[in-house]
């Protein structure tokens, strides 16, 4: 009995221990939906749109030490953004270019308070959905406390059946796809939409489309397969099609290549 105790003792201290360190995730399942129930208009990205143009070049690389210097106006966009939360009257396309311009400007944010570092990766742990820097809580929304990871995994992914916020999400890493030097909005969200998702299909940065039976694609498709494979598209092969100059065969091998976390600095 004396033993069975101890077994059931141990069994629970691991159990707990296992759960300080892992069980952290299970969150990222529960969808998200911070609002206002206040009737406001959709908020104005001009500021962050203004930002955008000073210090990210047409290749998407990111002039960090200009953001430094200009941090009071990427703080005020940022405040503006944190007490005015989407309202039930936007329109979805409001509601989505809200949240992706949220969630790169917020990056910026993240990086620019560590400035300078080779990687955004060396801003947290390496126990994914756990400790990563995505999971760090460093974002007030209307007195809440979120992480990149709420705002990606448990609000865009959730509430938003688009694939294509894969092309928009910028993570600060030279893999990611580039970061679009203009904010998104509401009225032209699908045209930039399909912007990014073509630029980041052909960009041979990011995938090697040939040969067309092997090609070698960026691991964001890996990241997220099932993503691909709605919105129109049965697989990553069919996306990949729709946006690529050079097709690659239906029923491609791929590969996927190595992800390059270095920050994607001017």
């Amino acid at each position: 009995m004396r033993l069975l105790s101890r077994l059931v003792l141990f069994g629970l201290l691991a159990f707990t221990s296992a759960c300080q360190t892992g069980c952290a995730y299970v969150r990222y399942f529960t969808p998200l939906n911070p609002s206002t129930s206040k009737d406001a208009p959709p908020l104005s990205h001009s500021a962050w749109d203004s930002l955008l143009k000073k210090y990210v070049d047409d290749q998407g690389m990111v002039n960090y030490k200009g953001f430094r210097a200009d941090s009071l106006a990427l703080n005020a966009y940022l405040q503006e953004v944190s007490t005015h939360l989407p309202s039930k009257s936007w329109t979805p396309t409001d509601r989505l270019a809200y949240w992706i311009n949220a969630y790169n400007a917020f990056t910026i944010q993240r990086v620019i308070r560590a400035y300078p570092l080779k990687s955004i990766k060396d801003l947290g742990g390496a126990k994914t959905l756990v400790n990563t820097t995505w999971d760090q809580r460093f974002i007030s929304l209307d007195g809440d406390r979120y992480s990149l990871n709420d705002i990606e995994q448990r609000i865009i992914r959730k509430k938003f059946d688009d694939n294509r916020i894969h092309a928009a999400l910028v993570c600060a890493a030279m893999s990611c796809p580039r970061l679009r030097n203009e904010a998104f909005t509401g009225v032209r969200l699908n045209e930039q939409l399909d912007a990014q998702s073509r630029e980041f299909v052909n960009n041979p940065a990011k995938n090697k489309l040939t040969p067309a039976d092997k090609p070698q694609v960026s691991a964001i498709f890996n990241f997220y397969p099932k993503d691909f494979a709605k919105n129109g598209s049965t697989s990553i092969q069919d996306f990949i099609n729709r946006y690529a100059t050079q097709k690659i065969k239906p029923d491609a091998s791929l590969t996927y290549l190595e992800y390059n976390w270095a920050l994607n600095e001017q």
